[in-house]
């Protein structure tokens, strides 16, 4: 089985890749058989579904703002991101989405989205940064949470996709 269960965690092989893509509106057109197990969904459940219907409330929403932000504007963008199975179990990922153009008009038509296990030592620094945005987005909202992330980069002094990438 590609699928393992610790209590109510999930962890797919590092050699596996979730794959997903959906239209303009984040509704899903196409769901690999891995993203399909490991959601707990069937096919039929998730095909038209925003993709958000996985979303785990432990997820800070300035990182979806984040991501959102970069494919509409054309940009690859990579995140750690937890998500939620229909039974209310949960799976970490390292997601590569990008945009997906017409060849003919060059318009975006959709998004595409890779995703492969996390690595522990990423995610070491993810949890506890999530957590510290989900606080300060109970107090500020999402300006907040998005601001105590671009300070803690600043810090650190790297851009976002550096420090995601560094944790690979």
């Amino acid at each position: 089985m590609s699928i393992t269960q610790k209590g109510e965690e999930l962890h797919f092989d590092e050699n596996l890749f979730i794959v997903s893509k959906t239209d303009l509106k984040g509704r899903i057109t196409y769901a690999n058989d891995l993203f399909i197990e490991i959601s707990g969904y069937k096919e039929q459940e998730l095909i038209g579904m925003p993709h958000n219907i996985l979303r785990h409330p432990d997820m800070p929403k300035a990182i979806f703002k984040l991501l959102w932000d970069r494919v509409q504007a054309g940009n690859e963008v990579f995140a750690y991101v937890k998500n939620r199975t229909k039974n209310n179990y949960y799976y970490w990922v390292h997601a590569y989405i990008t945009p997906v153009t017409d060849t003919k008009t060059n318009q975006i038509i959709g998004y595409h989205s890779v995703r492969r296990a996390p690595s522990p030592k990423g995610l070491e620094v993810i949890i506890p940064l999530y957590k510290r945005m989900l606080d300060a987005e109970q107090t500020g909202g999402v300006q907040a949470s998005r601001a105590l992330l671009d300070t803690t980069l600043s810090q650190l002094k790297v851009s976002y996709d550096a420090f995601i990438l560094s944790y690979e």
